[in-house]
C-alpha cells in the first residue's frame, strides 16, 4: 500500500529512543493500562549487533510530524524464522499497511540471505491491539500460539524462603562455567517448546544482554546423588526490573528431572527472593499450550493472569 499522503517514514537512529519509547508507552497505556517501556530498553534494541537499523527498522510520523507508528525486523534464528515487531497508535491503518509491506519485503530479504526457501514470520501482539487485526488476517497472518502474562503479589512475611526438595541445591551463576551451565539446561530444558530456537553460548549472551544481567539473580538447582537424573538438572533465570514486576525470564527443568517438584521450588525460590528485597509483585510469560504444566503451576501457586499476548504467523516465498 502506498503511504498515505502528507505522511513519511524514516529508519530509525539512536537518537531516537525516546521518541520510541514514549511512542511505545501510549500503545501500551491503550492496550493494557500503563506504560512498560524504559528508554534503555529501547536504546538496547537499537543498539543490538544483529539489528541493521538502515534496513531493518521504520519510524511513521503522520502530516504533523508525530511518531504514530515504528516497525523493527529482527532475525534470530540465521535460517527462515523472521520476527517482526509493529507498534501502532489507534486509526492508522493506512501507515501501517504501508509498514507490514515495508517490513515483509525486509524479512523475505533476510531468509534468502540466509539461504532459506521461505520466510516464516512471527509478530507478538497484544490479544486487544491497537493494529487492525482484520486487516493483518487481510494480509495472510494468522494466530498460531497465546501466551499469559501472570503476576502475583509477594510479601516477606507471607513467601519465606522455601525448604528444597530432597537431595537439591541451589546456587547462582557468578562464576562463568555456571553461566555456561544455565546456558546448557536453558536450550535443553526448552528444546521442545513452541518457537524454540537453539542459540551458542556467545548468542545467547548477546541476545539477553547479558553485560548489563545481575548473575546473582540466575540461579541452577543440583540434584546429589548418583543414577539417572543427578547433576546439574534446573535453571531460573529473573530480572530485577525497576520500571514493573520482578520477572522471572525462564524456569528450565530437564525433562528426566521433571516430576520432583523443581519447578514449585524454583518458583517459590523467587517469589520469597524478591520479597526479602522488598519487591511487591512478581510476573512471567507462559505459553497456554505448555505440555509441561507451567500454567496450571503457576495458578496453583497464586498467579494470575495480567494480559494475554498472541504469536502471529505468516509464511512468504523466498524465491530467488
Amino acid at each position: 500500500m502506498a503511504l498515505p499522503e502528507g505522511m513519511t517514514v524514516r529508519a530509525a537512529v539512536p537518537a531516537d529512543a525516546a521518541a520510541i519509547c514514549a511512542l511505545l508507552n501510549r500503545v501500551d497505556e491503550i492496550e493494557i493500562g500503563r506504560a512498560e517501556f524504559s528508554v534503555g530498553e529501547i536504546e538496547d534494541e537499537l543498539g543490538h549487533p544483529g539489528v541493521d537499523l538502515a534496513l531493518d527498522s521504520w519510524l511513521l510520523a503522520d502530516a504533523e510530524g508525530e511518531l504514530v507508528g515504528y516497525g523493527l525486523v529482527r532475525d534470530p534464528s540465521g535460517g527462515e524464522r523472521i520476527d517482526l515487531d509493529q507498534y501502532l497508535l489507534p486509526d492508522q491503518l493506512d501507515g501501517g499497511q504501508h509498514l507490514f509491506d515495508l517490513m515483509e519485503v525486509r524479512a523475505v530479504e533476510l531468509a534468502r540471505r540466509n539461504g532459506a526457501e521461505r520466510a516464516v514470520l512471527h509478530l507478538m501482539l497484544n490479544s486487544d491491539p491497537t493494529v487492525d487485526t482484520g486487516a493483518l488476517r487481510g494480509r495472510g497472518w494468522r494466530t498460531v500460539r497465546r501466551h499469559h502474562v501472570l503476576t502475583r503479589e509477594v510479601d516477606a512475611a507471607k513467601d519465606p524462603a522455601p525448604v528444597p526438595p530432597a537431595g537439591v541445591r541451589l546456587r547462582d551463576c557468578t562464576a562463568e562455567e555456571d553461566r555456561r551451565t544455565a546456558h546448557r539446561l536453558l536450550q535443553q530444558s526448552f528444546a521442545e517448546h513452541f518457537d524454540f530456537k537453539p542459540r551458542g553460548y556467545e548468542q545467547w549472551l548477546e541476545d539477553i544482554d547479558a553485560d548489563a544481567l545481575d548473575w546473582s539473580l540466575v540461579w541452577i538447582a543440583r540434584l546429589d546423588g548418583a543414577g539417572d537424573g543427578a547433576g546439574d538438572v534446573a535453571v531460573l533465570r529473573t530480572r530485577d526490573e525497576r520500571g514493573g514486576p520482578a520477572w522471572a525470564s525462564n524456569i528450565g527443568v530437564l525433562p528426566a528431572a521433571r516430576g520432583r517438584g523443581l519447578g514449585g521450588y524454583l518458583l517459590r525460590h523467587f517469589f520469597a527472593h524478591y520479597a526479602a528485597l522488598g519487591r511487591t509483585k512478581v510476573g512471567l510469560g507462559v505459553d497456554t499450550a505448555n505440555a509441561t504444566g507451567a500454567p496450571a503451576l503457576y495458578r496453583n501457586h497464586g498467579m494470575e493472569l495480567d494480559f494475554a499476548v498472541d504469536t502471529w504467523e505468516l509464511t512468504l516465498p523466498v524465491g530467488t
